[in-house]
């Protein structure tokens, strides 16, 4: 993993949240931890693996915002199942609950906001600016790269 996505705040908090999330969903009631629990466990780790997967695609604007995209919507679904969870009691500890929530929204503000950068300042990073694998025309260049 590159060191420049570990210094993304928001790959930060949305990695640290979907291991508490995991946590937390192992708490759950036996039938919860494989319904409701299931699903926030898997829309709270899409949010940093749709980061990661955006950050190592940044030289294409499109491709990195849809990403991001991705990333803020399972945020929201994220949100969404913590409410459930908690409003049908299978969450009953309220600090957990407020705690998780709260990061939850924050992250998506953070996304929200990293988007609205990414939109207006966007630069493909100079390393990967015009490679060799951009230039390739015909597929004898590319066998030659790649065997």
């Amino acid at each position: 993993m590159e060191a420049g996505l570990l210094k993304l705040d928001v790959y930060g908090i949305a990695h640290d949240l979907a291991v508490q999330i995991h946590r937390m969903t192992m708490a759950l009631p036996s039938f919860e931890r494989f319904e409701e629990g299931s699903q926030v466990r898997r829309s709270s780790k899409r949010v940093s693996a749709c980061i990661v997967e955006g950050h190592t695609l940044r030289k294409y604007k499109a491709l990195f915002l849809n990403f991001l995209y991705r990333a803020l919507a399972s945020s929201d679904e994220t949100q969404e199942h913590l409410k459930l969870l908690k409003e049908t009691g299978s969450l009953a500890d309220d600090m957990t609950f407020k705690s998780l929530f709260e990061t939850s929204s924050e992250l998506s503000r953070k996304l929200f906001r990293f988007i609205q950068g990414v939109e207006q300042r966007h630069e493909t990073p100079q390393y990967l600016a015009g490679s060799e694998l951009d230039t390739l025309e015909t597929d004898e260049e590319s066998e030659e790269l790649f065997g």
